[in-house]
Order: structure tokens, then sequence, then C-alpha cells
């Protein structure tokens, strides 16, 4: 596929003779040959040409003098067009430091050194190698017929790209305030650590979360390689444990039980450039002393993508996880809503009930917001309002979940009211166009916000994010309500919500409310406005109209999460969805793109609503967009891919 901002990154751990400088970079060369092509920086362990479990035979000048001759007969050998980052110990003004070079093309772009050197416990590092900060000011070392210069406040940045390499080593990232944040502030976002941690129980967990955690502070991604079993086990043993983790997320790792001797992943360069303009106060600081070396790789206009682009980015795949989010999810709305009723001293709301998942989950809301403020469930007015495409299954599901919560239920057919209005209008009863459909989500309208009246209550909104997103609701009628609890859950995931909620049912006893919520997980998505086919059976179904969830979500997900542009969306779908055809992921493409912009009407005068996840539509909050933008550019590009 097209690279896009995709920069390919390799942890890799070789085998290592301790001791023995150029049998090491024979394995270091071996690794480097067995990448992927299209690699473009691969990070090696600390101490990787000596070995990093040499202890006293760091004094010896044979080893040192040939760590130095090894380096220079490895940059002479690495792959073109890729930054190699690998660890040795370097004598600098009458100083040993334990060092990563960072090369590119035939030579030695600069020196990275250590800044913090245990001295605890396994660690005794001190007794050789002196820190950074003992370093003299423009250091420099003659390495491969140049002077290079010796720093650890220093990055690299690539003119042909926008990576910017910043190293580090070890416990650099285990202090307080790691190097790496200094470096991130100084504009790196490819952050690299070449690492010899040895393995203790629990140590991998926590590494891990390390890493991840330090690769989301930083907005950055994060190449960690670590020594492996090799080096030295009089006392300690190493695991060569490799991880790769982007902005909070871990892509790719390597354990003790791997036999692999690298992974490789890409880091997604526009979505860290995203969220560093986006969250402006994480890069307010700024290090203005830092060293910026300059290069320029050749650009490379495909990638093979090796990290997983998950189809379903508001869901959790494992199923422990997604409960316990789910669960989360309900719990804020419920909160949500409770707040609201208490600010208000309202003991009373109104809702409106489909037999369909969205008004499910939120009556769900509603009745958990009811416990939290300790109010009889019966202040909950539930009403269901037949029309002209209501079935049997939605109207009986709907009254037997009405009274298994033990909510006030009514059932007012809109039919008469909505005949009566045809008639007003001089519209045709048999001409189903959208006054038809919408006449009807009016009235409903109309029928709740005056029973929220009489109840001296409030209407509660059923409507959520992926509705919004692409307009799918009558304006002025699903559109509005007083309080909107599901308008920033997207429809993936309210399936799973009211899933999660049987599940619960069901462990708690209450079989009966766990079948009847599955069930309506199970009906298709439909708003029931068209009459139903000649067997009571939904004929609407709103996805044969405008595609699937699944896609527009993604669509959803991957431009208002990172705004990519529609090319890059379309080439992350097709591997996301490979057994979906190109045609129809083009024409949902086209659907999102062009009812995105004309709908954002909607969206500027929507009701007021929790937030649960990363992206909502409130024109209070999120997102702000005038109404009469553009599509233009979108859609254009949308076109062009239909006429690749």
């Amino acid at each position: 596929m097209k690279r896009f901002q995709y920069y390919k990154v390799a942890a890799c751990s070789p085998s290592v003779a301790i001791g023995d400088p150029q049998a090491n970079v024979r394995s270091i060369l071996a690794v480097l040959k067995q990448l992927p092509a299209d690699t473009q920086c691969a990070v090696f362990p600390e101490l990787c040409i000596s070995g990093y479990t040499c202890q006293d035979l760091f004094y010896e000048d044979l080893l040192l003098r040939e760590s130095k001759s090894a380096l220079e007969e490895l940059v002479q050998n690495i792959p073109d067009n890729q930054v190699v980052i690998v660890g040795l110990p370097l004598a600098i003004d009458d100083k040993l430091y334990n060092c990563a070079a960072v090369c590119f093309n035939q030579e030695v772009l600069g020196i990275y050194v250590k800044t913090y050197v245990p001295m605890y416990n396994e660690y005794y590092e001190k007794r050789w190698f002196s820190s950074a900060k003992d370093l003299k000011k423009n250091a420099t070392i003659h390495l491969c017929g140049k002077e290079v210069p010796v720093s650890n406040q220093i990055v690299f940045k690539d003119k042909a790209t926008s990576a910017c390499i910043g190293v580090e080593i070890c416990e650099d990232l285990w202090v307080t305030i790691p190097v790496s944040s200094r470096l991130a502030l100084a504009g790196a976002n490819i952050l690299c650590n070449c690492s010899a941690s040895n393995e203790i129980i629990a140590k991998q967990n926590y590494r891990k979360d390390l890493v991840v955690h330090q690769s989301a502070a930083c907005y950055s991604g994060y190449v960690y390689a670590s020594a492996g079993p090799d080096e030295s086990s009089s006392d300690l043993v190493f695991s060569g444990h490799n991880l790769i983790a982007e902005n909070g997320s871990l892509l790719a790792e390597k354990t003790m039980q791997d036999t692999n001797e690298y992974i490789v992943s890409e880091i997604d360069l526009q979505h860290l450039l995203h969220d560093r303009m986006h969250f402006k106060t994480s890069m307010e600081e700024k290090e203005e002393s830092t060293l910026v070396i300059s290069f320029t790789s050749k650009p490379i206009d495909t990638i093979d993508l090796k990290r997983t682009i998950d189809a379903y980015p508001f869901v959790p795949k494992q199923m422990e996880q997604r409960m316990e989010r789910c669960q989360d999810i309900l719990r804020i709305q419920a909160q949500g809503l409770a707040t609201r009723l208490k600010k208000i001293h309202g003991n009373s709301v109104v809702i409106g009930i489909s037999g369909g998942l969205d008004s499910t989950l939120a009556l769900l809301v509603c009745h958990e917001a009811f416990k939290i403020c300790h109010l009889d469930p019966a202040g909950i007015h539930a009403v269901t309002m037949p029309g002209f495409g209501t079935t049997d299954r939605t109207k009986n599901n709907s009254h037997t979940l009405m009274q298994l919560l033990q909510v006030s239920r009514e059932e007012i057919s809109i039919a008469d009211a909505v005949y009566q209005h045809f008639k007003d209008i001089d519209h045709d009863i048999n001409q189903h166009d959208i006054t038809y459909e919408n006449s009807q989500a009016r009235e409903r309208t109309q029928i709740l916000m005056d029973l929220a009246n009489k109840y001296n209550g409030f209407v509660v909104g059923t409507g959520d994010l992926s509705e919004l997103a692409l307009g799918w609701c009558t304006y002025n009628g699903d559109h509005m309500s007083m309080y909107a609890v599901n308008a920033s859950v997207p429809k993936t995931l309210v399936r799973y919500i009211v899933e999660s909620f049987a599940f619960k049912a069901k462990k708690e006893g209450n079989q009966p409310l766990c079948d009847v919520l599955m069930d309506i997980c199970d009906t298709p998505v439909s708003p029931e406005l068209l009459p139903p086919d000649e067997k009571g059976n939904i004929q609407q179904k709103t996805e044969e109209v405008l595609g699937s969830y699944d896609l527009h979500d993604f669509f959803l997900y991957h431009m208002l999460r990172f705004h990519e542009e529609p090319q890059k969306i379309y080439a992350l779908c097709l591997k996301a969805f490979p057994s979906i055809k190109k045609e129809t992921i083009q024409k949902a493409l086209q659907t999102f793109y062009s009812r995105f912009f004309a709908q954002q009407f909607k969206r500027n005068c929507m009701p007021d609503g929790v937030k649960v996840g990363s992206i909502c539509f409130s024109p209070r909050g999120d997102w702000r967009m005038p109404s009469d933008a553009s599509r233009n550019l979108w859609l254009s590009q949308v076109k062009a891919i239909q006429n690749d």
C-alpha cells in the first residue's frame, strides 16, 4: 500500500559473544539482512558490540579498540537508507562511556551517551562508566574519518520524512524524568532505547507498562531493544524483551519464549503529529539546547504494513476487556444523567422505546441513573409509539423490557395523528418519501415533549454517535431531546453495551431480562418508518440504505480521531476488512463524506449529552464546524479512489 506517513522500525536482539566485537558485528549484520527491505530504523541492545556483561574486561584497551574498529566495519556494511542504532563502550577525553552510535549510509551521525548510570542491586555500571553529565561541552570523537558529535542532548532529524529520532539507554527511561521526555520536547517522535534489562519475576509487565506509558506521555513511537539470553548468566538472565509502542498502544512485542531475533512494526507519524498539535499542553516546554543532526533518506513510496489495523476501533477485542469497557461506559452515561437529575431536583424522565438497540440502551441508562439517585423507577415514563412500520417483534420487546425494568409504561399510537397531519399538509399516504418518514418521527417527539410537561420531567434522547455523524435522524424529531445519553456512543459499541447488561442480568438470575435484551441485539437496525413486508418483518433496514455501520464507524474513528484523509482511510479499510469488496467500501465512503458535511447543521444544535469516549460532536466541546463547509476536497479524493 501507499506509505502515507508510516515509519517502519525494528527492535533487534542478535546473538552475542561476550568480548568479541567482530563476532557481534557479524550477528548484527545477519539480523539486518533478515529485516524487511523497507525498514527505516533498526535498534539494537545496549553495548551489543562488546556485550553488556563484560564487567572488568571494559578496562581492557584491546576490547575498547576492537569495539571502535568493529563499529567502523559495521557502518561500512549496513544497508543503504536505513538508520541503525547500536550500543558500544567508547573512551572519550579520558573517561569511559556507555554509548549508542546512530549510523546511516556508511557514516556515524552522532553518539548518544548514557546519562543515568545505575549502581544498585545487581547493577555495578559506575565501576566502569561515567555519566554523560561528565562530558565536555561540544564533545566529539573521531570515527570513520570524521569528528562525530557526542552528547546526551541530541536528536536526529530526517529531512525526507517527519521522523526525528531520539535515543536513550536503559536506565535513562527508569528515572523520574526520563531523557526521552526531554528529547521529545526537542522534537523527537521516534524514541529508541538500547537496553540490557535482566529478567526477574514481574519485571516484564512493569517494563512493558513503562514503555507504553512513555510513548503516550511523549506522543511518540517507542522502540525498545534489550539484550538477549546469550549475555552472561553468572548472576543474571536476559530475555531479549523487545517492544514497539505508539502513543499508548503496544504494536509489537518479543518475550523470552520467542525465538525470533527481531520484531518490526510501523509508527504512524501522522497520528503523532496530529496529537502533538491537538494536545498542545504536552509540548509547551521546549528544549532549546538540544543538538539537531539532520540527514536525508531516500523516499519510499510504498510499504508492506505489518501492524494490525483494527476493524472495530471502538470495540475491545478481548471479551473480558470489552465487558469491562461496556460497563464503564454505562456507568459514565448513568452518572451524567444522575447528576443532571440532582442538579435540577428532578425525579421524572420521559423516553421513547422502539424495541431497537439505541432506545434500549438509553432506558438501561435511565434505570441505572435512578438507582444512583435512589429514585423510584416508576419515575421513568417509557412510551412505545407504534406507527406504520412497527413490527410485532419490536413492539413486544418494548413492552417486555419496560415491564421487567418496572418503569411506568404507555403505548400511544401515532397513526391517527399522522393521518390527520398528512391531510393537513395534503400529502398522499401512499407516497412513502421523506415526508412520510419524518412526519412520524416528529409526531413521536411532540408526544414525548408534551408528556414531559405533563409529568414535570424531561425527555431523554436515544440517538447515538454514528447517527449524528451521518445525520441519520430527523431534524427536530428524534434529533431533539433535553438530555442525550447516547450522543458519544458509536453504533458498533451500542450492541455490546446492551449485551454486557444482558450477561450481567443472567449472572444475577434474571434470565427473562437477558433473553429480551439478546433478542433486541439480534434485531436488524431500522427506524421502522416504512410498512413491514407481507410476513410482518422489518422491511426498512438502515444498513441497506447507508451501508454497514461497521464501515461507517471505521471511517468515523479514523477521520475524527486522527483526521486522516480519505485515501489513507480507504487503504486501511481494505486491510481491516479484506472480505468486503472494494466497490462496497468505496460506496460507503462516498455516503459517509457526503452526509457528514451536509448534516453538520443537526450537530450544531444538538442537546446536552455526556461524553464517554475520545470522539464527541458536541458544539460546546469537541467538534466545531460551519454548517456550510465545502466537502469538495474530500469528495474529490473519494472520486479519485473510485476512478483508480
